[in-house]
C-alpha cells in the first residue's frame, strides 16, 4: 500500500514560489501550492512505505533552499 502524506512548509520570506517549482521536479510529489495561514505551502507526497516517505521529506525537501521548516501529516 502506498504511503501518503501531507507536507506543511514554512519557508524563508520571498521564496515560496521557488521552494514550489522545486517540490513539482521532485518524484513523489505529485502536487504543491502555495497557501495562506501559518505555512507557506502544503506538498502531497506518495511513497511506496513510510522509510521512503521519510527519506523524501528529510533527503529531498528540507534541503530545497528556502525551506524553514516541515511538519509531516501522514493520511490514515
Amino acid at each position: 500500500m502506498t504511503a501518503r502524506a501531507y507536507i506543511l512548509i514554512e519557508t524563508q520570506v520571498g521564496r515560496s514560489r521557488d521552494v514550489v517549482s522545486a517540490l513539482k521536479a521532485l518524484s513523489g510529489v505529485p502536487s504543491a501550492d502555495v497557501i495562506t495561514g501559518s505555512y507557506d505551502i502544503i506538498a502531497l507526497v506518495e511513497a511506496p512505505d513510510m522509510v521512503a516517505m521519510a527519506t523524501v521529506v528529510t533527503s529531498h525537501i528540507q534541503v530545497i533552499p528556502g525551506v524553514s521548516r516541515t511538519i509531516t501529516c501522514v493520511a490514515v
